[in-house]
């Protein structure tokens, strides 16, 4: 179960916050973000090798695009298209307006469940699709969001939400001027759960002894204007590794 959060403050020199973690099987091979795909110069995106796809990317027009499993949907379908390719359908857009219009169009039964974060520098839409019918297309609010395998914002099923959305919205803000994220980055490193709830899925970062486990985590911060974002990288496997700022 991977999580995104997000920090929209509208008209803000950097309008759009985010951080995700990554959680996976360990042994499915992945290459850290870059520029991967000739057809596709202007994404920035990490490559899933098992099926081509991505979890999250950025382009050069100032959109980032992220998604995530649905509860009870871990790993791929004979009948199902990957979930990946919907990263790199958005990243094709010039705006968080242009995917989403032409995402919502799709069939959600086409894939397994997802759901998604699609934003620029102005807009920011969680998309949702559960497996059957039309993706269904919602605001992401102002202020701190949070996605996991359920709901944006859902405090009453994702154990995870309930713990960590009040500490992100509680938290400093990163300056990223100053290259400052430890507040954020300190929450997505953490282990801790909901005393007496028994869930490994309710810690931000997991560890799990059967193979499944946060492997890598991203900051991302889209300045005003359209501009390039900065997007800071960390690989947890096979060793963990210090941030780095991905270069594009």
């Amino acid at each position: 179960m991977c999580t995104v959060v997000t920090l929209r403050r509208p008209g803000h020199e950097w309008p759009l916050l985010l951080a995700a973690n990554r959680d996976e099987m360990v042994g499915r091979i992945w290459s850290p973000p870059a520029r991967h795909w000739p057809e596709r110069p202007g994404a920035v995106a990490g490559l899933d090798h098992e099926a081509g796809g991505s979890w999250l990317g950025i382009n050069d027009r100032g959109l980032v695009a992220a998604v995530l499993n649905r509860r009870a949907s871990l790993g791929a379908a004979a009948d199902k298209r990957s979930r990946g390719e919907l990263v790199l359908m958005a990243l094709d857009c010039g705006s968080a307006d242009e995917a989403v219009e032409r995402l919502s169009v799709l069939d959600a039964g086409d894939y397994r469940g997802f759901n998604m974060a699609v934003c620029d520098a102005g807009e920011g839409y969680w998309l949702r699709g559960l497996g059957a019918g039309g993706v269904e297309t919602k605001a992401l609010p102002e202020g701190v969001g949070m996605l996991t395998a359920w709901d944006c914002n859902d405090v009453g099923n994702s154990p995870r939400t309930a713990l960590y959305l009040p500490r992100f919205r509680a938290a400093e803000a990163p300056r990223v001027e100053a290259g400052d994220w430890r507040a954020w980055e300190a929450l997505l490193a953490s282990t801790e759960t909901i005393p007496g709830v028994i869930d490994p899925n309710g810690a931000m970062t997991v560890k799990t002894d059967w193979g499944f486990g946060t492997v890598s985590r991203s900051l991302i911060a889209l300045p005003a204007g359209g501009a390039k974002g900065i997007w800071r990288f960390q690989r947890l496997y096979p060793q963990e590794c210090p941030f780095e700022v991905i270069s594009a």
